[in-house]
């Protein structure tokens, strides 16, 4: 056997490793491509429905925000018409109510004096067989 003998017979020999050793690899990439395959399958079967029942929440939030909204504009109205109505009575009644009660307690400081000027009525109390004197009366603030 000649030497280019030789070396053909060892460039075929690596030439099969290298041929063995790329259909390994072929073979594995082969393998995970079809398994990335089964994978975005199965993912995509599921996030369908999940994206459905999210857009299904979505649409329910903003109906009861929309219900929230009507409520709150409702609920200014309301307060604004209270408030109005606040300052309607308190400018209709509140003159004329503090006018009574500013007689009411005139009238009654009145009686008090009154009955100030009064003489106390002498009343004795008998304790355990003495005589105690009257309490004296109270003094005027000037």
């Amino acid at each position: 056997m000649t030497g280019g003998e030789v070396a053909g017979i060892l460039v075929a020999v690596f030439w099969a490793i290298l041929v063995s050793f790329l259909a390994v690899v072929l073979v594995r990439l082969a393998q995970t491509l079809r398994a990335t395959t089964k994978l975005v399958a199965d993912v995509t079967e599921q996030a369908v429905p999940l994206l459905a029942d999210a857009s299904a929440t979505v649409r329910s939030a903003q109906t009861q925000l929309d219900r929230v909204d009507a409520i709150a504009t409702d609920v200014q109205e309301v307060t604004s018409n209270a408030s109005a109505l606040s300052t309607t009575v308190a400018s209709t009644f509140g003159g004329p109510l503090v006018k009574v009660a500013a007689f009411g307690y005139g009238v009654r400081r009145a009686m008090s004096r009154k009955h100030e000027d009064a003489p106390a009525p002498s009343r004795r109390t008998v304790v355990v067989g003495r005589t105690v004197p009257a309490p004296r009366g109270k003094k005027r603030k000037g």
